[in-house]
């Protein structure tokens, strides 16, 4: 694959498939060969010069094409303005999100997982602070009707009791509409617990690494020696089966022991589930850890997984990989482009003994307690500086074509690798800009199929 990348525009070629970005509007065109040579050679001053540049093409068809691409530019689709590049975020921001720990132990003990010693303490969150909290982000949350909550851990069913108060308690807030989600490892998922997840339409998020072999290996049982696949595979299936298939994901991890995750993929589609997402293993080091030396690797994986998406949709058994899933019609507001996901100031995530830390992953990371949903507010010296992380102040980000996309990446990443929030993980940031790449070629197929 062939790609000429500027903060104005990003071209890439992928099986044959010419595309361009355009960076500041975000408007993706599939180009024939003539277009291509005019963006390629930046030949988009002059007609009369792109016509004498490319003397292998026929003049009419440089002249209908520099036409063409010209026009996108005056629309704004092509080498867009950036009237917003002096936004600076709002001073107050009301919290819409909370990410309740409600258990910090675990009935496995994956070999991959990220919790620190402190999350590893065997916490359950009391209904008492799991009720605080709810008040808290109701008290915090301003003029936002629409609120959420995500139960996490750990592995929340492990404290279940705690789980249908804390949702009766929030929908008794008649001003706000609540929407929660659940994710669970599916050791203790139960019909009762189906019927009650489907009841309240809360999304659930299932923790499933893809073939037998794979997730054994990285999801053993807390102090077992049993095949935790089996265990959770039936139960799994019968929560998606359930619910029509709907508001929920199966969300796997990959590590350098499955650089052919596109398999996983296809063994989870073969089990029947339909919405899925893959994400990199998040690890400095270890032996399941991705380095630098894998990163080709698995650029060429997620392209071998768009082909597969493609050819299963053509085969009459689609299915939605969170990363390819990308609106190019709609899609988030501009604050939401600028800042991504609102860690540490509208999203934010409390411990079973009711701390307030910017998201999940800063649990337990010195410096990030921000308080505690017994006291009032939070640190506002943390709050303003995740508020000012937004893309324009991060590292390597203005003039990134992929910047509003993005937001300015993972936070959390970003300080695990490099220690700062403003520095994002550099490996992120490729294996991001190829999904996108990714997501923009299949759309391009999609539409062209649509079009014979």
């Amino acid at each position: 694959m062939s790609s000429l990348t500027g903060a104005k525009l990003h071209l890439y070629e992928m099986n044959g498939a010419k595309i361009a970005v355009d960076a500041a509007g975000g408007a993706v065109h599939l180009l024939d060969d003539v277009s291509w040579a005019i963006l390629q050679k930046g030949l988009m001053e002059s007609r009369a010069e792109a016509v004498a540049a490319l003397p292998g093409f026929p003049r009419h068809l440089v002249q209908e094409a520099w036409d063409e691409l010209d026009q996108l530019k005056d629309g704004g689709l092509l080498f867009g303005d950036e009237p917003w590049r002096s936004w600076t975020p709002p001073e107050e921001v009301p919290v819409k999100a909370l990410c309740l720990n409600v258990a910090q132990s675990c009935n496995m003990a994956c070999k991959y997982c990220f919790a620190s010693p402190y999350t590893r303490a065997q916490d359950l969150m009391s209904l008492e602070v799991a009720l605080m909290a709810v008040d808290w982000l109701v008290a915090h949350s301003g003029s936002r009707r629409h609120l959420e909550i995500d139960f996490f851990g750990g592995e929340p069913l492990l404290n279940w009791k705690i789980i249908p108060p804390v949702v009766e308690h929030a929908r008794g807030y008649k001003d706000k509409v609540f929407s929660f989600t659940l994710t669970t490892n599916g050791l203790l998922l139960t019909e009762d617990k189906i019927d009650f997840l489907n009841r309240e339409n809360i999304q659930v998020v299932m923790s499933l690494d893809g073939r037998p072999h794979i997730h054994d290996a990285m999801r053993p049982p807390a102090g077992g020696s049993y095949s935790t696949y089996h265990r959770v595979v039936p139960r799994f299936i019968q929560l998606a089966d359930s619910r029509d298939h709907r508001n929920y994901y199966i969300r796997g991890t990959y590590t350098n022991a499955n650089l052919d995750f596109t398999e996983d993929v296809r063994h989870l589609v073969e089990l029947g589930f339909r919405e899925i997402s893959l994400e990199p293993v998040v690890a400095l080091d270890g032996p399941f850890a991705l380095g630098d030396e894998h990163v080709p690797m698995i650029l060429q994986e997620y392209e071998r997984l768009a082909e597969f998406y493609l050819a299963s949709r053509r085969e009459g058994v689609p299915f939605n990989f969170f990363h390819f899933q990308v609106d190019l019609f709609s899609g988030p507001c501009l604050a939401k482009r600028l800042t991504g996901c609102g860690a540490g100031y509208e999203y934010l995530a409390v411990t079973p003994k009711g701390e307030i830390y910017p998201c999940h992953q800063f649990i337990g990371r010195e410096g990030f307690l921000m308080g505690h949903v017994e006291e009032g507010g939070v640190d506002p010296s943390i709050t303003r500086l995740f508020r000012e992380a937004h893309l324009f102040n991060k590292e390597g980000c203005p003039d990134c074509w992929a910047r509003y996309f993005c937001g300015g990446g993972c936070h959390a990443n970003a300080h695990l690798f490099n220690g700062d929030i403003h520095k994002p993980h550099g490996g992120s940031c490729l294996l991001h800009k190829k999904r996108l790449e990714c997501s923009f070629y299949i759309q391009s197929q999609l539409w062209e199929a649509s079009q014979a």
